[in-house]
């Protein structure tokens, strides 16, 4: 009798080799050696022309010390504590100084910068490159929800920066920060961008900032970010960092969305944003398997009487284009309906029930707006561990749920249920199944035998914020 070879895998590897081809860059790559020819790598043709239209901006702010220390001491605890014994302190005048850049977008002198740079300043002085000529400067419009700002000062035949599409920018692209860190003149430090379309920082209400390692210091702020070709990419704005040094992270905003919102507040002097009323958010791993289209802004919720509503937007669509450009987030759509200007009419395509519809939609303006309970509980409610009130107005008294909200409020949450798994809780109330709107108990079982076999878009209403749950 035979016996059976046994190889083991060590000894099968050394003997047949391994399976895995491992790619490989080719070995006979060339070097090229710059001393070889006396060659020096130089940019300096990159930004000699981007460098002239990037200005140093000096702001001045007037405070005035001891007026709170007063309006304490006039509190009438304090006087009746102290008498008259307490003289009044006069205000002292202090003025504060702060350092900024700008970037000359017209030859007649306006110039674009950080609003945080301009803002609330008594005194602008604008300098010039190569200039020790001042040039006092007037604001013509800020926007703190993008952190931008015109000013204007009066001069001719200025060195006026060329505009990149930033659309067209990709990740490792290399880069220059032109500004005036920390007052000791024009500077400039290289990189590459090392991320695209942040969003979620926190720095502005509108973000889709370009992100680079090269130095953004104190004192950048306004200045340009500029492409190998010398053309502006975009406005430096700031840093992460605790102590306020450069490590590697900073943000600029977008030359597209500059060149929107200095044009105008030039024109206009302020800035008027698209508004459809709506609520949205991303699309979630185990919610994409609900939609053909895996990428898109999610409807939470439609506001009465608001252009979506009047467009037949519903909760539950997922916007995917507007005038045919895709959306892949809620951030992009917020942005883009953000650049539109009211009263315009534009076309959003959108994924209802797993099919693509359309509808034309007139944005407005964003400023201006428009008996007993009967419970269930445990494994009688269609979800495993939940207990389910209906409102009636003691329910709504008792919890104190606003009168514009209405659902099924969850009372109850058992732990390690299928409720608690699905990341339900206790004071949420269920607004909405797929399609479907929930008022009472009955609704919430139609909803869920409908739907029996498949997983389902559950809406909560959570402390006036709507989320979306699947469910099986």
């Amino acid at each position: 009798m035979k016996k059976a070879l046994f190889l083991s895998p060590l000894l099968a590897f050394m003997l047949f080799g391994a399976s895995v081809d491992i790619q490989q860059m080719p070995k006979d790559a060339p070097r090229i050696d710059a001393t070889q020819q006396n060659v020096i790598v130089s940019y300096n043709n990159s930004i000699k022309e981007i460098k002239q239209s990037v200005v140093n901006i000096s702001t001045t702010k007037k405070t005035k010390q001891n007026e709170q220390l007063n309006e304490l001491m006039m509190n009438p605890f304090f006087k009746e504590f102290f008498g008259n014994r307490l003289p009044e302190m006069k205000p002292q005048e202090r003025k504060s100084h702060s350092l900024g850049s700008g970037v000359i977008i017209s030859e007649d002198g306006y110039i674009v910068t950080n609003n945080h740079v301009v803002e609330g300043a008594d005194e602008i002085i604008v300098t010039l490159p190569n200039d020790e000529k001042e040039y006092k400067a007037k604001i013509i419009g800020e926007d703190s929800k993008t952190d931008l700002a015109v000013v204007k000062i009066e001069a001719k035949a200025l060195h006026v920066a060329k505009f990149s599409d930033s659309s067209s920018l990709l990740e490792g692209d290399l880069v220059f920060a032109i500004g005036n860190p920390f007052g000791v003149g024009e500077t400039i430090t290289q990189g590459i961008i090392s991320a695209l379309n942040k969003n979620n920082v926190g720095l502005n209400q509108y973000e889709n900032f370009i992100q680079t390692d090269a130095s953004i210091n104190p004192g950048n702020s306004g200045g340009a970010l500029v492409d190998s070709r010398g053309g502006l990419i975009g406005i430096n704005s700031a840093i992460l960092s605790k102590g306020g040094g450069n490590n590697g992270v900073g943000f600029a905003i977008p030359s597209n969305m500059v060149q929107k919102i200095a044009l105008s507040l030039i024109n206009h002097g302020k800035i008027e944003r698209g508004f459809i009323g709506v609520s949205i958010s991303d699309l979630t791993n185990d919610v994409k398997e609900l939609y053909e289209n895996k990428q898109g802004s999610l409807i939470l919720s439609v506001e009465k009487n608001s252009p979506a509503e009047k467009g037949g937007l519903q909760r539950g669509d997922l916007i995917i284009e507007v005038d045919g450009v895709k959306i892949k987030n809620s951030n992009e759509l917020k942005n883009t309906i953000a650049a539109i200007m009211p009263n315009k009419t534009i076309t959003l395509t959108y994924e209802r029930d797993k099919k693509n519809k359309s509808t034309k939609i007139t944005l407005a303006k964003m400023d201006s707006e428009q008996s007993g309970a009967e419970t269930t509980t445990g494994n009688d409610s269609v979800i495993e561990g939940l207990s389910l009130v209906e409102i009636t107005d003691k329910v709504r008294a008792q919890y104190q749920i606003p009168r514009d909200i209405e659902g099924l409020l969850i009372t109850d949450i058992k732990v390690n249920s299928k409720a608690e798994t699905y990341g339900l809780r206790e004071g949420d109330v269920i607004i909405q199944v797929e399609q479907k709107r929930i008022v009472t108990l009955k609704d919430l079982n139609t909803a869920f035998k409908e739907h029996a076999k498949s997983k389902k878009r559950l809406y909560v209403n959570r402390q006036n914020f709507i989320v979306l749950l699947v469910v099986s």
